[in-house]
């Protein structure tokens, strides 16, 4: 069986080799995703091994093959570039291992990452040199140096490599991703066995243990050379390893789950909110219409039914007083110019007219003296820019405006306010400042049945609508700010 294994020992090496690159390449394209698993955060020293080992073990193939087919032995600075690649392959994995041993403390201490693998590199570094006494010829020197780097870089790899596997298997658990937990508890286990057994049969030398325990030793005790055995270890460890890498694919799944859930709830709200708007609207319409129809009926509706009293009386009078009948007409001319007021105030309320015929600008100067004059709020207006807007931008500053100021009337309890509009080459931003007592804008829109969270609703709505962005900066006792900003095409 032995010699068996030994006339195959090329395949060996090349399905050890193979094992260990495939497992490496496999992890280095998934490293290249972004991932919140904590295991992933450890995924390229896991590939860089994996690629340096597998090349390890496919040199060490060659160097089998040439000595068979042209009898060529590797010269002693090739031997050493050999063991200073099989132990950046261990310090690849040693850092792997430590990482998710980090990553998984509740606060990880950073500088252990790089100082393990720092202190076992210099250990190693440092004990080549003090082997030269103990070999006779460069040849066992080489062999010491490489079981040096087993003992002291190999071993210690395998174990933090498969401690990190086991705290990834508990994490899996929590996150109820059992079956990759297995996974990850069968990849700890092979790479237990590859660093502690897989490792520690080295080479005869005379560094102890391996004066005794060896590859000797292994091939007499199972009855297969010690490749063969760590060939096995690492095609467990590449098969669990690779099949755990799904569990990104089903992180993925998840995330995207979780968002279309998100971006459903939110359209959801979203037609909440519009259906609520759509209703207060309506009501603000209904509102609206009462006030004009009781204006109509009180002010302009007695205004005329008194002129239309007097005439009547006018035409009795004329036959009889002359001088009556004009003082009459005189009377009834007063009523007519005040019920012509009237319906000029309705129908600016309505629609100004400066909005049309003058500009945003003449629009928002009439509207801030009418409500310093019914109000006694003194009311400033600050311009900068003589940009023309579309009317549809005119419109909607206006009304944002209007509803900011009968906002600060009705809550704000403010002496002062400075309304500042920006007209720029590219967008233009209104602002309603005043010094009133202020509010906590995220508990009022929280609120949304109060009348100030509907107000604004309604300006972010009305800016949305525009494509401009609309803010409120607040607190109590500290007066209130609106900002709107709308890009101009």
């Amino acid at each position: 069986m032995v010699s068996f294994f030994s006339q195959n020992i090329i395949l060996i090496y090349f399905l050890y080799g193979l094992a260990f690159f495939i497992m490496g390449f496999a992890v280095l394209l998934e490293s290249a995703r972004s991932s919140e698993l904590k295991f992933a955060r450890a995924l390229r020293p896991l590939a860089v091994f994996g690629l340096m080992h597998g090349v390890h073990e496919w040199g060490e193939m060659f160097e089998k093959v040439l000595a068979l087919t042209q009898n060529y032995q590797l010269t002693v600075d090739e031997h050493i570039l050999r063991v200073m690649w099989l132990a950046g392959s261990f310090i690849a994995l040693l850092i792997f291992g430590t990482l998710m041993i980090t990553s998984s403390a509740a606060a990880p201490p950073r500088r252990w990452v790089w100082l393990i693998p720092s202190t076992l590199t210099l250990i190693w570094i440092g004990g080549v040199p003090l082997l030269n006494p103990f070999a006779n010829t460069p040849h066992e020197w080489l062999i010491l140096i490489d079981v040096w780097a087993r003992y002291t870089l190999g071993i210690p790899a395998g174990i933090m490599a498969a401690i990190g596997f086991v705290q990834q298997q508990r994490a899996f658990r929590e996150q109820g991703l059992t079956h990759f937990g297995r996974d990850m508890l069968w990849a700890a286990i092979a790479f237990g066995w590859y660093g502690i057994f897989g490792q520690i049969f080295t080479q005869r030398s005379v560094l102890f243990p391996s004066t005794i325990i060896n590859t000797e030793l292994f091939s007499s005790l199972f009855g297969i050379p010690v490749q063969l055995f760590r060939a096995t270890m690492a095609t467990v460890a590449a098969v669990f390893i690779i099949r755990s890498l799904r569990s990104f694919e089903v992180e993925r799944t998840r995330q995207m789950n979780e968002l279309k859930e998100a971006q459903m709830r939110e359209a959801q709200q979203r037609q909440q909110l519009q259906s609520d708007l759509l209703r207060q609207i309506v009501t603000a319409q209904e509102t609206e219409r009462q006030r004009i129809a009781r204006e109509l009926h009180d002010e302009t509706g007695q205004s005329l039914t008194a002129i239309g009293l007097g005439l009547r009386g006018v035409q009795s009078t004329m036959k009889s007083d002359l001088a009556l009948a004009e003082r009459q007409v005189i009377e009834l001319e007063s009523h007519a110019g005040r019920a012509i007021d009237e319906l000029r105030r309705l129908v600016s309320d309505l629609r100004p007219s400066q909005l049309d015929d003058l500009g945003l600008v003449a629009a928002l100067r009439w509207y801030t003296q009418e409500v310093e004059s019914r109000t006694g709020i003194k009311v400033a207006l600050e311009t900068q820019g003589k940009h023309t807007l579309s009317p549809e931008i005119n419109t909607v500053l206006f009304r944002i405006a209007q509803e900011a100021l009968t906002n600060v009337v009705r809550h704000a309890r403010a002496k002062q306010v400075t309304v500042r509009i920006c007209l720029e080459a590219s967008f233009a931003t209104l602002s309603i400042c005043d010094d009133g007592q202020g509010f906590n804008p995220q508990r009022e829109l929280a609120h949304r049945n109060h009348r100030a969270a509907w107000g604004l609703i309604g300006m972010q709505e009305r800016a949305t609508l525009i494509g401009g962005t609309f803010s409120v900066n607040s607190a109590v006792g500290k007066g209130t700010e609106a900002t709107i900003v709308v890009p101009i095409k």
